[in-house]
């Protein structure tokens, strides 16, 4: 199977899938991206395997999706593709473990919460700024609240603030952190994963997924729908986002006075 922006490797006697993003700095997560994601995901699915592994080339784990692919006349087919790679996620035969360094932002950060569990260097940042650029991140909106909380989730969600690996690790968010990602990871591998049934594992991973079925049935369909449907039916959705690929300042509408 041939990939231009991602990796798909097996290790430790192709019991772990590596699936990396190979895409840096930025690994933005365009269309290309998210559909080898999906086919390497896709791929995973009829292995018999006791972790995959999703990480990135570079010094960040990913800037985000490509806000060109969020304007009017590409929004739909891009959150369609984006939430259906996070599903084929949900849906994974093993644990699927996010290993994050630097900026994990948008819809990479999505793609990061809807993995069982993160490891994350001293560097990681984790941030939905999506509200900056007058819109807002469906995905995350969905699944942050079920990881952290929905008071934690409303204050990253709704002024775009970053959290460092300690803060998310504090939340419960990041499972754990270590100084060097690579050999972390093959540690963590070698402990907790790799001495248990792979067959198991997948029951496992059926069951500590269960609150998450709601998330994926009803909740991220209406707001794929409230976002679609109503926020790009409002100027400033468009205003914001073709103001940050042109390199502006925003201009909102104003709001109507009132009258009396």
């Amino acid at each position: 199977m041939k990939f231009e922006k991602i990796r798909l490797e097996f290790t430790c006697e192709e019991r772990v899938a590596r699936i990396t993003l190979a895409a840096p700095k930025a690994n933005i997560l365009n269309g290309s991206m998210i559909g080898e994601l999906d086919a390497a995901l896709s791929h995973c699915a009829g292995r018999t395997l006791n972790a995959i592994v999703v990480a990135a080339d570079g010094p960040h784990f990913s800037f985000g999706a490509s806000v060109q692919e969020h304007l009017p006349d590409q929004i739909a087919g891009t959150l369609r593709a984006l939430h259906t790679l996070l599903r084929r996620i949900y849906e994974a035969p093993a644990p699927v473990i996010a290993a994050v360094r630097g900026q994990c932002l948008g819809g990479g950060f999505e793609l990061a919460l809807s993995c069982d569990l993160i490891i994350a260097d001293k560097t990681a940042q984790f941030a939905c700024p999506e509200i900056k650029l007058a819109v807002f991140a469906p995905a995350a909106s969905a699944l942050f609240p079920v990881r952290v909380g929905q008071a934690v989730a409303a204050k990253l969600l709704l002024t775009g603030a970053a959290i460092t690996a300690a803060e998310a690790a504090g939340r419960g968010l990041v499972a754990k952190i270590t100084d060097d990602l690579d050999a972390g990871l093959g540690q963590w591998l070698e402990t907790d994963f790799l001495p248990h049934s792979p067959s198991s594992l997948a029951y496992a991973c059926r069951a500590v997924r269960l609150p998450l079925r709601r998330v994926f049935e009803h909740d991220l369909p209406e707001l794929e729908s409230l976002y679609l449907h109503e926020l790009m039916a409002t100027p400033d959705a468009e205003e914001g986002i073709r103001a940050f690929l042109e390199k502006r300042a925003a201009q909102w509408t104003k709001p109507a006075l009132a009258q009396g």
